[in-house]
């Protein structure tokens, strides 16, 4: 009977030696919304951009042209088109995503949600179309516009995982993705 503590040099266990086959970890996961990481302000930014120009070229078509592109401004994020895979066209180029914290799909609803307070100043151009009252709510609804895009800008900032108040509201935060 052999004591089970003592270790005969000669006898060598079974598992000594062995070499596990490499582990195949394939694709890395898309990142996580949770994860905290900032995305870079600088993409945001340029995204920004890029979406105001095409909002702005397409506002320069006569009377439709100011509702088309605020209508963009406001539901950028939720187009299911496959050529901006649910985000804006900036986001797209600038390879970032809007993603809902629940984990469901960018929609229409979470978009208008989203970007309603950078969208109120492109609406409140299509104010102009409206006389007398239009003209009347004018001035008020561009400073209200003007002070959000200033809190909306501020929190990009400040806050440690970028989300602006708009993402607040909609539960939703930008990741940067490969694609």
């Amino acid at each position: 009977m052999t004591d089970q503590g003592s270790h005969d040099p000669d006898t060598a266990p079974a598992t000594q030696g062995y070499v596990p086959p490499p582990v195949d970890y394939g694709t890395p996961p898309p990142p996580d919304p949770d994860s905290g990481l900032k995305p870079d302000i600088g993409k945001r930014a340029i995204a920004a951009i890029i979406d105001g120009a095409i909002a702005g070229a397409v506002g320069l078509v006569p009377v439709v042209g100011g509702i088309v592109g605020a209508l963009y401004v406001l539901l950028r994020d939720g187009f299911e088109y496959d050529f901006m895979d649910g985000r804006s066209i900036g986001k797209k180029l600038m390879k970032l995503r809007p993603v809902r914290l629940d984990g469901g799909k960018m929609d229409l609803p979470t978009s208008a949600r989203r970007n309603w307070p950078v969208a109120l100043g492109s609406l409140a151009s299509v104010l102009f179309i409206l006389p007398v009252i239009g003209w009347l709510l004018y001035i008020p609804v561009l400073i209200l516009a003007i002070v959000l895009g200033i809190v909306e800008i501020v929190s990009v900032l400040t806050s440690q995982d970028g989300r602006r108040w708009g993402d607040k509201l909609a539960n939703t935060k930008v990741i940067e993705v490969a694609d």
